[in-house]
């Protein structure tokens, strides 16, 4: 019989080799499931409807990165500035926005938060943040997200649906205050559950704006390179293991609108990048959530730098990005496909 110290030399290196197998096969199990199939072809040209659409989405942005910049707790005028006009936002598509206030040392800092309300009970919730990393005026980390938000709600808000809309545009997404309970979403989830409110589905949209069509431009965490695309020309939805329902239903739903090369993966929240936003604070409350987003840092040359600016945003993209966001939306709202959440 072998001795241990033969079985464990021969042991050790077979069970490395199971492992290292193990991570692509685990990763393919997570994301190449995804329901429809991904766009292959160039993105189509934008009709007169989208054109306007992606110059509300062009100016929105150049009064945040432009006209505002830089946006955090550090510079309270900034932070109110881009506030103000959030609010004034929502207040010209209809809605009667609220702050949801809340104290960071000795600091007032607000979400802002708008609704519209469903026929039964639940909330479907769409959030982006709007502050911004230190020394970066935040075009696309996070403008990107927050004018497709503004989009959203200018066209959703007459809709007649049996779930409700919440809007919520979150403070204090970036550091130091990120995965902290000073996370402006971390505050919104928190109250929420304390009052019981039933979140039927979260998706939080972050960094919407950046494509590249050149091979290698797009990066990931190991081992998902074996898995996804090697061009960064897709969005992606990125939800934790509870989620998976969801990812999927949005994948489908999103693909089924035809306007852009999309990929979906519900893989452990512990990978680098799967919780890197609001989504994460419904997680931890128990909500299914799901990221919205380019890839950010994957992707972005610029991500948290002070070259984040408007020239970076590929604004045809946005526009059709948030043109499936909203057929995404009204799906999630009709209760047409997901309904992993039971509600109260």
């Amino acid at each position: 019989m072998a001795s241990v110290k033969t079985r464990r030399r021969v042991w050790r290196p077979l069970a490395a080799a199971l492992v290292l197998l193990a991570l692509p096969l685990g990763a393919y199990l997570c994301t190449a499931s995804m329901p429809g199939t991904s766009r292959r072809e160039p993105p189509p040209p934008l009709d007169e409807a989208q054109r306007a659409a992606r110059q509300r989405l062009s100016a929105d942005l150049d009064v945040l990165a432009v006209e505002i910049g830089e946006r955090h707790v550090g510079l309270p005028r900034a932070y109110e500035r881009a506030r103000v006009f959030l609010e004034e936002r929502l207040r010209q598509a209809g809605y009667e926005p609220r702050s949801e206030t809340f104290d960071v040392n000795g600091r007032a800092c607000h979400n802002v938060v708008a609704e519209a309300s469903g026929e039964g009970a639940g909330w479907v919730v769409v959030g982006a943040h709007y502050d911004t990393a230190r020394g970066s005026p935040g075009a696309n980390d996070n403008g990107s997200g927050v004018v497709a938000l503004l989009e959203l709600a200018r066209r959703l808000r007459s809709d007649r649906a049996e779930l409700g809309l919440r809007f919520v545009l979150f403070a204090n997404e970036e550091p130091p205050h990120f995965r902290t309970e000073a996370m402006g979403s971390r505050v919104h989830a928190r109250n929420a559950r304390l009052a019981g409110e039933p979140i039927v589905a979260m998706l939080s949209l972050e960094t919407l704006g950046y494509y590249d069509d050149t091979e290698g431009s797009q990066q990931y965490p190991p081992p998902f390179s074996v898995i996804y695309p090697s061009r960064g020309s897709f969005l992606a939805f990125v939800g934790d293991l509870s989620s998976r329902a969801l990812v999927r239903d949005v994948v489908e739903t999103f693909r089924e609108a035809d306007v852009l090369p999309s990929e979906g993966a519900a893989i452990p929240g512990w990978i680098p990048g799967a919780g890197w936003s609001d989504h994460e604070s419904f997680w931890l409350e128990g909500w299914p959530a799901v990221m919205v987003t380019d890839t950010a840092p994957f992707r972005y040359p610029h991500y948290h730098r002070d070259s984040d600016t408007p020239d970076k945003i590929d604004f045809d993209r946005l526009t059709l990005a948030v043109d499936g966001l909203a057929k995404v939306v009204r799906a999630l709202r009709a209760g047409q496909r997901y309904s992993g959440v039971r509600l109260p």
